[in-house]
């Protein structure tokens, strides 16, 4: 195991009630004939995160009961209707005291971003002042990576759906940019359009 295994934790952010896919939560959603969210920890752990919590709320515990999560934290998200910002600042709390230095976050509404591209943003990491983003074709998306040394400013800044934004908004100069382009697809399931994505 390397030391970015050790030190850099997964988080899936998998609350979402899945409003404009007439209430179905997301983590829910069937991919290769398992839930997606099993999917989402698949792919963190497949690209080298050991530790993964995985912040629930929509339905959690049907999700429990249907998703196989041995072995990651699950975080319960009480307020996850206000948006995204809520359940990023519920996994990054869920962080605090283990011992990770970083945060690799993930949203499960996006299957075609695989292990390659998250093992990319990954080795981005340097220590707990690292902050990285994978982009396509130059624009920043997800996975991103949050150093511990961030994680105070972006939970204060973390609102309704807009998550970490305006954080990396107000601190650009210092992400590093990870281009995952050519070995991953950002596209997110958001509509009943979108589930032609899902296998």
């Amino acid at each position: 195991m390397t030391e970015n295994e050790q030190q850099v934790a997964g988080l899936v952010l998998a609350a979402g009630g899945g409003r404009r896919l007439g209430g179905r939560p997301k983590a829910l959603l069937q991919h290769h004939g398992r839930p997606l969210v099993e999917h989402a920890v698949g792919v963190l752990r497949a690209a080298g995160c050991t530790r993964v919590h995985v912040v629930l709320g929509a339905r959690a515990d049907a999700v429990r009961e249907r998703a196989e999560l041995a072995g990651c934290v699950l975080v319960e998200n009480p307020e996850w209707e206000q948006g995204m910002g809520t359940s990023l600042r519920a996994g990054l709390d869920s962080l605090a005291g283990t011992g990770a230095r970083a945060a690799l976050v993930s949203l499960v509404d996006q299957p075609g971003i695989g292990p390659e591209a998250v093992g990319r943003v990954l080795a981005a990491y340097r220590d707990e002042t690292s902050l990285a983003s994978a982009a396509y074709d130059g624009v920043r998306g997800h996975p991103a990576l949050f150093g511990s040394a961030h994680w105070t400013g972006i939970a204060e800044t973390a609102t309704g759906d807009r998550g970490a934004r305006a954080y990396l908004k107000a601190h650009e100069s210092a992400i590093t940019l990870v281009e995952c382009g050519d070995v991953a697809q950002p596209y997110d399931i958001d509509t009943e359009a979108d589930l032609v994505h899902l296998e």
